[in-house]
């Protein structure tokens, strides 16, 4: 009998799902102990309000069809930035001044810690 295929998780259905309608520039930011919120965040970029829309609306559309329910889902109205909020996952789409504005990979970007030169600045 044939090895089952193993059941994509929640990150991946959702890169899948954002990649299958052409986001720009998605970026999975693993997030897991540094806030309770969430374990991961995925930011990408859509091309217009109408493509912003169809990408959270895809996501929301094949977490649904997975059993997965939103815990929420925020911006759609103006489709500049929308966040879907799946639990493990939350999901932002973005038009691209929105993105270039907010920086959220630069702020969820902690790099290694240089612990030399902050114990010489304290003295």
């Amino acid at each position: 009998m044939p090895e089952a295929a193993p059941t994509p998780t929640l990150r991946e259905r959702v890169m899948a799902s954002v990649e299958a309608l052409k986001a720009e520039n998605p970026v999975l930011i693993d997030v897991e102990g540094l806030t309770t919120i969430t374990d991961a965040m995925i930011v990408c970029t859509g091309t217009s309000s109408r493509h912003v829309t169809a990408i959270a609306e895809n996501v929301i559309h094949d977490a649904k069809a997975a059993g997965i329910r939103p815990l929420g889902v925020e911006g759609l109205s103006e489709s500049e930035w929308v966040l879907v909020d799946l639990g493990d996952v939350v999901l932002h789409v973005m038009q691209a001044q929105t993105r270039a504005l907010y920086q959220l990979e630069k702020l969820w970007d902690l790099g290694p810690q240089d612990t030399a030169s902050s114990d010489t600045a304290r003295g």
